[in-house]
């Protein structure tokens, strides 16, 4: 799909990496790490597909006393987490795309 180029600029968009220069992130050697990570191996692949769940394993509810309590995801709170869910889908498109293998055992 080609891009349209055109001129005029567009003040509030900023790449999903985007940051101040000033800030500091103790994380971004972590992410950097994370995102560097290159799935080309089939046992790596499922490794990581078999380690990294596909949704939070710590949300549910709770019946104590005939009242229902729901836990809410936590997951989100993880600094790494956007880089390990991409690693985990990026393990999955190389077992359908590379190997031709059927993932609907790893997803929820």
């Amino acid at each position: 799909m080609a891009s349209i180029p055109h001129s005029h600029p567009h003040p509030n968009y900023h790449p999903p990496s985007y940051q101040n220069p000033g800030n500091f992130d103790i994380f971004r050697p972590l992410r950097k790490l994370v995102d560097g990570i290159q799935v080309k191996n089939y046992h790596l692949a499922h490794l990581i597909c078999r380690v990294i769940p596909c949704c939070c394993p710590f949300e549910r509810d709770i019946n104590l006393f005939g009242r229902t309590f729901h836990i809410p995801s936590i997951c989100q709170i993880n600094p790494l987490y956007n880089e390990v869910v991409g690693l985990r889908f990026r393990s999955l498109s190389y077992l359908v795309d590379e190997c031709g293998e059927d993932v609907t055992q790893y997803i929820c």
